[in-house]
């Protein structure tokens, strides 16, 4: 087999494949056994008539045409591994010799995936949540446990705003009680504005034992009800002092105010920097993308798109949900569906790409140690989830697992040709772990935070031991293979068919 490749306008390149025709004979022969499969002739088990038989009875020109879409995908994927096509999308073939006799030559014009630069990356500035907890929002920690632990004292006087008050309280429309709004001494907090717009104002400057009506919409509805409300008492909130003694009394694990304080302030600043590390990828590859100044190939979108879609449903089905019922109550069609998931579609493939292109930049490309530990990940990734299986099934316990191995799982992503698709993921996980190291983070006052509180550990631990797996980007779809729940058997390798 000869090849040639040539580099065509709008991200598309030509492969020039010939196929000598002493390597296309090969083809026929295997073309004419499958026919033989198909074909009953009296006399002959299936599979089992002679070459020259069925071309006597079918021609060879059948045999041909069918020895032709067999092998040409073959020759084709031969080509692309041999040139290193980023195919994207199914290639136009048009055979132009060999249909009839002779050596077998056709061209297919390919659209690969746009290798593009990005000037500014390495000096990316990423606003995230603000870490540092302000005196303000630690005291009204400290306040709002100290109105819990606070004791409730009846008064006489006119209500305000900030009081409890316990009342009876109907609602009715057309002299029909309405459901839900019907309660006896009821401990309402004027100012939370549960019950209606107006129902607060109403009790401002009541004492107790007064009776009123009035009219409003409550809340969460839309139809208009009269309420009918008896003010039975008011009561104040009595808080005790801040000070050591009632914490020592009231707040369990600490004896002092400075004590709880500082706890309060640890446990406030954790929660934040959990919030920080958990929007970290997702606001990284946003100013990414913002550098992408591309137009999206709409091929990549097509296939990203086709992919979004088929996990939804997935997901949905695996939790009992009728995807047709969940577009009808939330008032979407089939196209809506998709069109809604469109956005995140076009951000995956310029995650993609502006990944790639700081791949090549910093020469982050997978090395043959880390495939395979990928390969030896997901092998036991793979082995684990069916001890899990076995086990929630209640499967006895002489029943054998079955279990894969690293050998397994290579096999099959080299026969499929997925092995490059697990590189360049592999290299484009690096590649976000590479920035992710490297841009500065400031909060939204503009104040810079240190990247390794931001982050959560330093670059030599990360660069000590490098595990890819470690980083879950799925939801920012740069990656879009689940090796764990692969038949690998069976690999998907369908964007490069």
């Amino acid at each position: 087999m000869k090849t040639t490749c040539e580099t065509l306008e709008g991200n598309k390149v030509k492969l020039s494949i010939l196929v000598d025709e002493a390597d296309f004979a090969t083809d026929i022969d295997a073309a004419f056994a499958k026919i033989a499969q198909e074909v009953r002739l009296p006399g002959f088990r299936a599979g089992k008539a002679p070459r020259k038989v069925l071309e006597a009875r079918i021609g060879i020109g059948a045999a041909r045409e069918q020895a032709l879409r067999d092998a040409v995908p073959q020759y084709l994927g031969r080509a692309v591994r041999e040139h290193n096509v980023d195919i994207i999308a199914t290639p136009e073939i048009d055979i132009v010799g060999g249909q009839e006799s002779g050596p077998v030559s056709f061209d297919a014009t390919c659209e690969i995936r746009p290798v593009i630069t990005l000037p500014g990356y390495g000096g990316l500035r990423v606003e995230v949540p603000a870490i540092d907890v302000s005196d303000q929002e630690v005291d009204d920690v400290l306040d709002t446990e100290r109105r819990r632990l606070g004791k409730l004292t009846t008064i006489d006087r006119a209500a305000k705003d900030g009081d409890f008050v316990v009342v009876d309280l109907v609602g009715s429309r057309d002299g029909q009680p309405v459901v839900g709004l019907a309660v006896d001494d009821w401990s309402y907090e004027i100012g939370k504005k549960w019950v209606a717009p107006s129902f607060d104002d109403e009790l401002i400057g009541k004492t107790a034992g007064a009776s009123f009506t009035f009219s409003d919409t409550p809340s969460g509805t839309q139809e208009a009800a009269d309420f009918a409300v008896t003010l039975n008492s008011v009561q104040e909130l009595v808080v005790a002092d801040l000070d050591d003694a009632w914490v020592n009394e009231n707040i369990d694990g600490f004896t002092t105010v400075a004590e709880w304080r500082e706890s309060v302030v640890e446990r406030l600043t954790t929660n934040r920097l959990n919030q920080v590390r958990n929007v970290v990828v997702e606001k990284v590859t946003d100013s990414l993308v913002a550098l992408a100044e591309i137009e999206t190939p709409e091929a990549m979108v097509a296939a990203d798109l086709q992919r979004r879609v088929e996990n939804t449903i997935r997901q949905f089905q695996s939790q009992g949900i009728n995807i047709d019922q969940w577009m009808q109550a939330t008032g979407q069609d089939a196209q809506s569906f998709v069109e809604g998931l469109r956005p995140q579609s076009q951000k995956a493939v310029k995650v993609d790409l502006a990944l790639r292109a700081v791949v090549k930049a910093e020469s982050l490309d997978a090395t043959e140690d880390e495939i395979e530990r990928e390969f030896e990940s997901m092998a036991d990734r793979t082995n684990e989830q069916a001890v899990r299986e076995h086990q929630m099934a209640g499967s006895p316990k002489n029943k054998k697992i079955r279990f894969i191995s690293v050998d397994q799982v290579r096999a099959a992503y080299q026969a499929n040709d997925a092995v490059v698709d697990l590189a360049a993921e592999i290299s484009k996980s690096k590649a976000l772990d590479w920035l992710i190291h490297r841009v500065e983070y400031v909060d939204p006052s503009g104040k810079t935070l240190d990247s390794d509180v931001v982050i959560g550990h330093s670059e030599a631990d990360h660069n000590h031991e490098h595990d890819h797996s470690e980083h879950d980007h799925s939801e920012h779809d740069h990656s879009e293979h689940d090796h764990s729940e692969h038949d690998h058997s069976e690999h998907d390798h369908s964007e490069n068919d």
